[in-house]
């Protein structure tokens, strides 16, 4: 069986955490903030995690990401 390619994208924006669930970046943050609340800017700091919904999906698109600990 080859091997599968990851969508390198993906792979660069996604880390996994020890207990191995799948960190992401929070959405919002680039542009238009002056309109968003300081308690909303500071939150979107911090990393959150990918739901169980799109755990498949992103695995589809990096199949390996588990194992790049």
């Amino acid at each position: 069986m080859p091997k599968l390619k990851s969508n390198r994208g993906v792979v660069k924006r996604l880390k996994v955490t020890g207990g191995g669930r799948i960190r992401r970046r929070r959405v919002g943050k680039s542009h238009l903030l002056t309109g968003e609340a300081r308690k909303g800017k500071r939150k979107k700091r911090l990393p959150a995690l990918v739901s169980k919904a799109d755990h498949r999906r992103v695995m589809q698109l990096a199949p390996y990401l588990d194992k790049m600990k």
